[in-house]
């Protein structure tokens, strides 16, 4: 295709993407849903270039990115806090989900061979906490159940292709169990080790960063420096963007200027959003080639219609089986497991935010050329993918209906004054240090009486409006939130606040910081 007329069909897809999502969240419509029926209309339109999402440009291109982006923001105090029940979801229930779907797979499909029928359930294992967030959206999902649903799809992407590779591997040859066992550790092992390496290293990189541009510019190829090494060295990728990302983001207080903080937050949530929509989009545009290619396979109309059935309901059936599981184990075992447990209806939700996305797409087509029944197995995984994205658009009702429990919006509002009141006492404190007697009163009085109130700092930071803030304020005020800040990640390592209140704190203060540093009169560019 001519350069330009792929730029144009470039410029055309963003535009779509953003106009369709804008529309249907106007409406209160599932973007991802409307996405993926638009893309899917477009597909039978003469004149549309034909879409393929290449497996290999998916998994080093798009998914890091989407991690990294889901990663960073996630927080690693929630995932550590939940660690069991997220494990049980990310390994647990993969596992489950690959020998329930691939022996259903195995028995409903025509001379399909058992390998091929566990690389299809390794296939449609992973879940997609994008598509949950985004149709679970119009609700206010409780933070509990949030948490296990972001850490539960951050990792088991990982455990799922780990399955499909080996399970690859059996298709085109003989397999020892124990050399899938070792592959699963060092996967790990290297996926853990490879991300926190990338972690601390570019930690101590960006901590000498002053310049939000060159930070940002380091955080953008964060998610490859992870993933590609990793890669090469038979770890896993996905594990060492999320630990990476993870890693980071915990630490990005402390390494990171406001600035740079606030340009990162704004600059992945714009990649992330068109990451995410686009990846629907594309699943649309390809049903025409994934439906012309099923039906050279030979398997009739009806066949498919039964296949695709009993192999949803051996999906969610897994699920739903395991949460009932693992909720009994909780409720019912021993007394360290009941407190750390969750309730029967927490367990019915998750069960129903079993939602299939990007990853289920880009994994199907790794399935080798000699696999039986290759097109139809895509054709099959597609279904997947927009059954599941149907079935989330339940998920709210199933809140309503379970009566789940909101966030507490008073409580969190409660922390989150307290933790602010206890950051401003050692801000307070920290300026009372620094008084030499030889400061203007008028300053002093200024900002004992912003400490207080950030917002009032931020709306109207000095005594005439027309005026940039004295160089002595700033001075000190920046000494301030230091001490504030300081303060506030002194609090979260004691555990003695949830992270929902630190982060907005943390944020008060960037924004503050930042607004002190582009009203300045010091003659300092931002870059």
């Amino acid at each position: 295709m001519d350069p330009v007329i792929t730029i144009v069909w470039i410029v055309s897809f963003v535009v779509v993407t953003v106009t369709v999502t804008g529309l249907s969240r106007r409406v209160n419509w599932s973007a991802p849903v409307v996405l993926v029926v638009v893309g899917a209309i477009a597909s039978f339109i003469p004149g549309v270039p034909h879409v393929a999402l290449e497996p290999e440009i998916v998994l080093y291109g798009l998914l890091p990115p989407l991690l990294f982006a889901a990663a960073i923001q996630t927080s690693i105090v929630d995932v550590r806090a939940r660690r069991d029940g997220i494990l049980l979801l990310s390994v647990g229930l993969v596992v489950f989900t690959v020998v329930v779907v691939g022996f259903t797979t195995w028995l409903v499909v025509p001379a399909i061979t058992v390998a091929a029928a566990f690389a299809f359930g390794a296939v449609v294992a992973p879940t997609d906490t994008v598509a949950v967030t985004a149709i679970a959206g119009r609700v206010h999902l409780p933070r509990r159940l949030v948490t296990v649903l972001e850490g539960e799809s951050l990792l088991n992407d990982a455990t799922a292709l780990v399955a499909l590779n080996a399970s690859i591997a059996a298709i085109v040859s003989i397999v020892n169990p124990w050399a899938i066992a070792g592959d699963f550790v060092i996967a790990v092992v290297v996926g853990v080790g490879m991300g926190l390496l990338v972690g601390w290293v570019l930690s101590l990189i960006r901590k000498q960063l002053r310049s939000p541009v060159l930070d940002t510019s380091i955080g953008l190829i964060t998610p490859y420096l992870a993933f590609i090494p990793s890669q090469f060295l038979h770890g896993s990728g996905i594990l060492s963007v999320v630990v990476a990302g993870l890693y980071l983001g915990y630490r990005s207080p402390t390494i990171q200027t406001a600035e740079a903080r606030i340009a990162e937050t704004i600059n992945w949530r714009t990649i992330e959003f068109l990451l995410e929509n686009a990846v629907f989009l594309f699943i649309g545009l390809e049903l025409s080639s994934i439906l012309s290619s099923a039906f050279r396979s030979g398997i009739t109309v009806a066949q498919t219609v039964w296949i695709s059935i009993a192999v949803l309901l051996a999906l969610f059936l897994a699920r739903f089986l395991w949460m009932v599981g693992t909720t009994a184990f909780y409720r019912y075992g021993p007394q360290r497991l009941r407190e750390r447990g969750w309730t029967w209806p927490t367990g019915i939700a998750v069960s129903f935010a079993g939602i299939r996305g990007v990853v289920t797409l880009a994994a199907v087509f790794l399935l080798p050329p000699s696999t039986p029944h290759r097109e139809f197995l895509q054709f099959l995984a597609f279904v997947v993918v927009v059954a599941t994205l149907l079935e989330g658009l339940a998920l709210p009702w199933v809140i309503r209906r379970l009566k789940l429990p909101p966030p507490d919006f008073a409580q969190e509002a409660g922390e989150m004054e307290r933790l602010l009141a206890e950051a401003q006492a050692a801000g307070l404190e920290h300026l009372e240090s620094r008084v030499t007697g030889q400061e203007d009163e008028r300053v002093l009085e200024r900002l004992r009486i912003n400490a207080v109130f950030l917002s009032e700092a931020l709306e109207n930071p000095t005594p005439d409006a027309e005026v940039a803030a004295p160089l002595e304020y700033r001075k000190l005020r920046r000494s301030m939130i230091m001490a504030e800040r300081q303060a506030v990640l002194e609090a979260r390592a004691e555990g003695r606040y949830q992270e929902l209140a630190v982060r907005s704190v943390l944020a008060f203060l960037d924004a503050e910081e930042s607004a002190l540093k582009a009203g300045g009169t010091d003659g300092k560019k931002l870059m």
